[in-house]
């Protein structure tokens, strides 16, 4: 993709992200002279969520920023691309079960990755793996017991690889194709 057609996609992009930001202020001000109570209720909803994922979404970006500063892409495709091995798997589940957060703020820092290089069926694992709740383990072994509380995670851990590797062998079969016609 040239230059050109980077830029009028990306300024497209910032229209429609625009255009839908002024459509909810819209829609928000219309509800408003509607039902007003309903619409406080839905602000202050609004902004609880907003004030809830703040914590994350700055670590998520602080991350990113320390990232694109120390990781270039030749660093991020010896550890995470394509010949990254078993290592790029492992890293990819250790991190997937040691991320917190809501998992839509990890979204960005993954793309940018996938940008320097990661694999997609390295995605794939992280984020199945982010199911493995570390503070919820002593919980679960109270519940059901520590011998299905280990299979289980070993389960997730495997499949999650296994997923990850199916994921990358279909985008590859897509790849071969041409779907242009589609």
């Amino acid at each position: 993709m040239n230059i050109d057609k980077k830029n009028a996609k990306n300024s497209k992009t910032m229209y429609y992200r625009f255009s839908f930001l002024i459509f909810v202020i819209i829609l928000y001000v219309a509800l408003f002279f509607v039902n007003t109570e309903k619409t406080y209720d839905a602000v202050n909803a609004s902004v609880d969520i907003i004030i809830q994922i703040l914590p994350v979404l700055i670590l998520v970006i602080l991350i990113m920023g320390v990232s694109n500063y120390f990781l270039k892409p030749k660093t991020v495709s010896k550890y995470l691309g394509a010949e990254s091995g078993v290592k790029g798997w492992v890293i990819a589940v250790f991190l997937g079960i040691l991320s917190h957060g809501s998992i839509y703020v990890w979204y960005p820092l993954l793309k940018d990755l996938h940008n320097h290089g990661m694999r997609f069926g390295l995605i794939a694992t992280f984020l199945y793996n982010r199911a493995v709740k570390i503070p919820f383990i002593p919980v679960m072994i109270y519940y059901f017991g520590v011998a299905f509380v280990v299979v289980l995670t070993v389960y997730m851990i495997i499949i999650s690889v296994v997923e990850g590797k199916l994921l990358e062998m279909i985008l590859y079969l897509l790849d071969r194709r041409d779907i242009s016609n589609v």
